[in-house]
Formats: structure tokens, sequence, C-alpha cells
């Protein structure tokens, strides 16, 4: 196999690799622009029950090592679960900018008659 076949068949990779990432941000912002999704995700999950778990810290009732560990180990997934949906729209972003970059690549490479 040539070097020029290799750097094809790795840009076909990074395209298909792309696609996929962008499909799934694609999904993402369609969940996103659910009113549902809004109401019990973005709203629900990482506003208002956020807020709650922030509070009932400092509930007198809530002051064992349990009950503390608890709460935090439920806002620490709040976190976690936010970024992972941060992750998928920015990976997303990059891959649109990347994959236009290699299809520019991959048809100068052809258009070169290097294959």
């Amino acid at each position: 196999m040539s070097s020029i076949d290799e750097q094809l068949d790795a840009i076909e990779l990074s395209i298909e690799q792309a696609e996929i990432s962008v499909k799934k941000m694609t999904s993402l912002q369609t969940l996103t622009n659910n009113k549902e999704f809004s109401n019990i995700i973005l709203d629900g999950y990482f506003k208002e029950e956020a807020s709650r778990l922030v509070l009932i810290k400092a509930e007198p009732s809530m002051n064992s090592e349990e009950d503390q560990r608890e709460i935090d180990k439920s806002i620490i997934a709040i976190g976690y679960f936010r970024q992972y949906l941060n992750t998928i729209m920015q990976m997303g972003r990059m891959s649109q900018k990347a994959m236009v970059d290699d299809v520019e690549t991959r048809a100068e490479l052809l258009a070169n008659g290097e294959l």
C-alpha cells in the first residue's frame, strides 16, 4: 500500500469517526430542543434537583456522615452527567471542523492525481 493510499485510508477513517460524533451532537441538540427533555433534565435535574441537594446539605436532619456522603455523590453525579452532555457537544463541533479539513485534504489528494 502506498503512502497516498495510507493517507486516504486515514482520512476516510477520520471522516467516519467525525460523522459518528456529529450524529451524537445532532441527537443531543434534538433532545435539548425537546420541551419534555428540557423540563425534566435541563431544568428539573440540572437546576431544581441540584438546588434541592445543596439546600438539604445544611439541614440538621441530614448531618450524619452517611447522609452527607450520599448528598455529595448525588451532586457530583449531576455534574458528571452535565459534563458528559457538554463533551458530546464539544466533540461534535470539533468533529464538524475536522471533517471539513479532511474532506478538503481528500479532494486535494485525489485531484493531484497522486492515487
